[in-house]
């Protein structure tokens, strides 16, 4: 096992910036999530600590070694990618041993690591097989095997769920987790999917065109998130915007909204009066109110069993609000929404960073 740290890595492709002055410090034995939407630059990073891409600028070090010039294969990693990857002419023993084959290892040790490997991940029975004789998880946990096998200090994920259905997504994301917790290697994970990154890291870095920005817990981002793409990425539902204007009288603040509803925020953050703001709320926070608060009309109604999803106009944007249980409301009915000050979320208009 080792740390990971990246020291102002940069990407670039002639005048074309991908990755801008990147500083990460990865914990030994860390699950650490590289998120964002396509384009971001993190599967470039990804592939910049495999070795696979060349970097521009800055350092990565695994452990206490400079691996900037350092081949792929002496850099004691192992990658799991979107697809398998599996020789169809192989068995699954020999896909998963294959790197230990190359290595001139003993018989012994690639049988007794092939053996351990599929212990873990349940592949006891299946060593015999073709990939053409394996379901899609069946494959991915083979490949995960692979990389298992050869004890490295870094396990590296590119999108390795990508290609299964949305019921053997959560199955394989719980695997990877605990498979993580058994083994306490460091591993670097790429996805596009929130809610993946939410669920398994450690850490979250949250990147867009070529930025990190911001690294952090899970509950960390989504509680404060440091600016409204980060507050607008993590969640699902996303969280609701809504430009507004600050109110300030003495001890009391409010923000004022189009169509002049008007919301308690905490006094205590740093605006003025007549300040242009965008408002966040999470969708679990608006609650149905019977008077006063913020007046809409209700779009769409989503009844999930356990909670109500509702859609909203209001002063001209559409709002989500997510209720446990169920709601009794219709398309076209008239709806009042509010919100405790400590559950909104103030970006600057502008930038589009976190006010307090």
């Amino acid at each position: 096992m080792a740390s990971v740290t990246l020291r102002n890595v940069q990407k670039r492709y002639g005048a074309l910036n991908v990755l801008s002055a990147v500083d990460l410090a990865i914990a030994d034995g860390e699950f650490i999530v590289l998120v964002g939407p396509s384009g971001c630059g993190k599967s470039t990073l990804l592939r910049m600590i495999a070795g696979l891409e060349d970097i521009s600028a800055g350092e990565i070090r695994i452990g206490e070694r400079l691996v900037n010039d350092v081949a792929p294969k002496d850099r004691d990693i192992a990658m799991v990618f979107q697809s398998y990857a599996l020789y169809p002419h192989m068995d699954v023993a020999a896909n998963m041993g294959f790197s230990l084959a190359l290595r001139k290892a003993a018989r012994q040790t690639i049988a007794e690591r092939v053996a351990g490997a599929a212990g873990r991940l349940g592949l006891e029975a299946l060593l015999a097989r073709l990939p053409r004789q394996l379901s899609g998880g069946q494959r991915q946990r083979v490949a995960m095997g692979r990389a298992i096998v050869r004890d490295p200090q870094v396990f590296l994920f590119d999108e390795p769920l990508s290609n299964l259905d949305a019921k053997l997504r959560v199955h394989m994301r719980a695997e990877i987790k605990a498979l993580h917790q058994s083994l306490k290697t460091t591993a670097i994970y790429v996805t596009h999917d929130q809610i993946e990154a939410m669920t398994m890291a450690d850490r979250i870095v949250v990147m867009h065109d070529g930025v990190v920005q911001q690294v952090g817990a899970p509950l960390d981002l989504y509680d404060r998130p440091a600016n409204a793409f980060v507050a607008g990425f993590i969640g699902s539902p996303a969280m609701n915007f809504l430009p507004a204007r600050v109110w300030r009288a003495g001890d009391e603040a409010a923000v004022v909204l189009a169509d002049g509803g008007t919301l308690a925020i905490d006094a205590a953050l740093p605006v003025r009066d007549g300040d242009l703001v965008t408002l966040g709320v999470r969708p679990e926070h608006p609650r149905i109110a019977a008077s006063g608060a913020l007046a809409g009309e209700v779009a769409v109604v989503e009844p999930l069993g356990l909670s109500t999803q509702l859609y909203a106009t209001l002063a001209g944007q559409q709002v989500c609000s997510l209720a446990m249980g169920r709601v009794a409301a219709a398309p076209g009915e008239p709806i009042r929404l509010t919100a405790e000050p400590g559950d909104l979320h103030l970006f600057q208009r502008e930038t589009g960073q976190r006010i307090g």
